[in-house]
């Protein structure tokens, strides 16, 4: 039977920092593998002008928070900062939580943040794809101890080399997207674990094709990349009505707007949540990530380790 992985991705618009903080607490203490937060400088989700926490500072504080749990962004705006600079942080808090940190990565895409607070965000997504994968080389050569001289056509760095090492010797990385022609390129030369929101199963195959078809072309085995997947807000209850209370709750307090029944497909028991995450898992997907607003969902957090991912693992 797959030995199912699982983490929580908590977002950190809309919330005191004392409830984000026993979150993140309560997912150590039930023996989550992962916990995550975002990087957003404005909320992304609903109103932009919610409360929101920066990602660098919330992830040093939770290393020194918890215990177990494996600590990660769900994913850094590459657009946001220089690639060693990216590198330096990752890898102090990688020190501070005594090697429980990866490095999850993206290319950067909501532009208001961006122009709010005077950031390049590049004349289109293909220009700020082709920065993610020059910035990714240098943070992966970095991360691995190697003395980087870059010129261009982005970023450039002199004999660089990043000290201390991270404490187990390799930091993996994680990048999430799936554009075909460059993120999942870039996925297949750099990454250690791919993360995705969940798509149909027809799709979902499609990407792992194409994401097989790059391994292949630079000589990378596919099966050395986690694969990493996402329910997008994630309700476990065996009342339909009550897990729609919860979510319309939710929806509220993030000022975002919900209507239809079927605007949010991903409630329902264990059973039924474990039922429909199965063929995913067939797929190769055996690492379960849990999206969650604030205010943050205690119940779906315990039934989630606590009752779906046996039920995956039995199979």
């Amino acid at each position: 039977m797959p030995s199912i992985k699982t983490g929580i991705a908590l977002w950190s618009q809309a919330s005191q920092w004392a409830a984000f903080l026993d979150a993140a607490k309560l997912i150590d203490r039930l023996g989550y593998d992962t916990l995550f937060t975002d990087d957003h400088l404005y909320a992304d989700t609903g109103a932009w002008d919610q409360d929101k926490h920066e990602a660098w500072t919330t992830l040093a504080a939770w290393a020194m928070a918890t215990e177990r749990v494996q600590l990660g962004h769900f994913v850094l705006a590459n657009t946001f900062r220089n690639p060693g600079l990216v590198v330096k942080s990752a890898i102090t808090v990688d020190h501070i939580s005594g090697g429980r940190a990866f490095l999850g990565l993206g290319a950067g895409w909501f532009e208001l943040e961006h122009t709010a607070f005077g950031l390049d965000f590049g004349a289109t997504a293909g220009e700020r794809l082709k920065w993610f994968d020059e910035a990714v080389g240098i943070m992966r050569a970095l991360l691995d101890g190697q003395t980087v001289t870059h010129a261009g056509p982005r970023y450039h760095t002199q004999e660089l080399r990043v000290l201390p090492l991270p404490v187990n010797g390799h930091m993996p990385i994680m990048i999430g997207g799936a554009g075909e022609k460059k993120t999942l390129r870039t996925v297949a030369k750099y990454a250690d674990m791919w993360h995705v929101y969940t798509r149909p199963l027809d799709d979902m195959q499609h990407k792992l094709d194409v994401l097989q078809e790059h391994c292949a072309t630079v000589g990378r085995d596919m099966a050395d990349i986690e694969l990493v997947l996402t329910p997008r807000m994630l309700v476990i209850r065996d009342d339909a009505a009550e897990a729609r209370r919860v979510f319309e709750a939710a929806a509220a307090h993030n000022r975002m707007e919900f209507s239809a029944p079927d605007d949010h497909p991903w409630w329902g028991s264990p059973a039924e949540i474990a039922e429909r995450l199965a063929p995913y898992v067939e797929l190769g997907f055996q690492h379960i990530v849990g999206d969650l607003p604030a205010p943050f969902d205690t119940e779906t957090i315990e039934r989630l380790v606590g009752e779906v991912k046996p039920l995956l693992e039995r199979g």
